[in-house]
């Protein structure tokens, strides 16, 4: 009796267990899964990021408070692409890229941070003094990567896309740089959810780029603005020799 009992107490924790890994997003073990994006921010990063990865087949959510601007972009980047709000699109994707002035996070958390509790987000903004005052000085005390997470702190967050200008992005995403001399354009990314760091890494790729892992979200001050870290059109390999990591 006591054997029977151990068997179907067994046989239930293996169903349950089975029951939890298929629920698991399958983009988070399958780089070549197509997802739902939510884009926070349509500027010309979020643009720039979210038109590269509609090309390659994922579905992109652009959001703004009023979506009927958007129009125009949507139409120009077809069925893949839609607009909404930035609630809509938070619940819209699987995954969610903020690409918003730095200024606008403290009010921007307060608006969507809980909804962004248990997703992964990447984030791509930059401090700058003038734009952002007291938020910079906050960045430069705490970090860009510490500051971000203190405002989506539900979020399994992820710094990408913040190290160079959208104008290289367009012209060395996608197909732009298949053909370049030694590989493809590197994109630093930063993460403490491993999981989160393998679908950025994912959604570098889908983009046309090579993903560099620098390590934990504290290490995105490796390549923030102003760092020597930022602003390098490289290959993977340069990136890592630059930012001394292991190849």
């Amino acid at each position: 009796m006591r054997s029977d009992r151990f068997t179907r107490r067994t046989a239930l924790a293996l169903a349950v267990g089975l029951s939890l890994a298929s629920a698991a997003p399958a983009f988070a073990q399958d780089g070549a899964t197509k997802i739902r994006i939510g884009v926070i921010g349509a500027g010309n990063i979020g643009g720039t990021i979210g038109a590269l990865w509609v090309k390659d087949g994922h579905e992109v959510m652009f959001a703004s408070r009023h979506p009927e601007t958007l129009a125009p972009l949507v139409s120009e980047l077809g069925p893949g692409a839609k607009a909404g709000t930035p609630e809509e699109a938070i619940k819209f994707g699987d995954a969610v890229f903020i690409a918003v002035p730095y200024k606008a996070y403290p009010d921007l958390s307060k608006e969507i941070g809980p909804s962004l509790n248990g997703k992964i987000v990447l984030d791509a903004g930059n401090a700058t003094q003038k734009r952002d005052g007291a938020l910079y000085d906050e960045v430069q005390a705490n970090g860009i990567g510490a500051t971000s997470a203190k405002y989506f702190s539900g979020a399994k967050l992820v710094r990408a896309f913040n190290a160079a200008n959208y104008k290289v992005f367009a012209k060395e995403g996608a197909d732009g740089g298949k053909d370049r001399a030694g590989g493809r354009m590197a994109i630093p990314i930063a993460g403490d959810d491993p999981d989160a760091l393998k679908v950025a890494a994912g959604l570098v790729r889908d983009a046309g780029f090579d993903p560099v892992v620098v390590g934990p979200i504290k290490d995105a001050d490796k390549f923030a603005m102003g760092s020597p870290g930022f602003g390098h059109d490289v290959t993977a390999a340069e990136l890592r020799e630059k930012l001394g990591l292991a190849k």
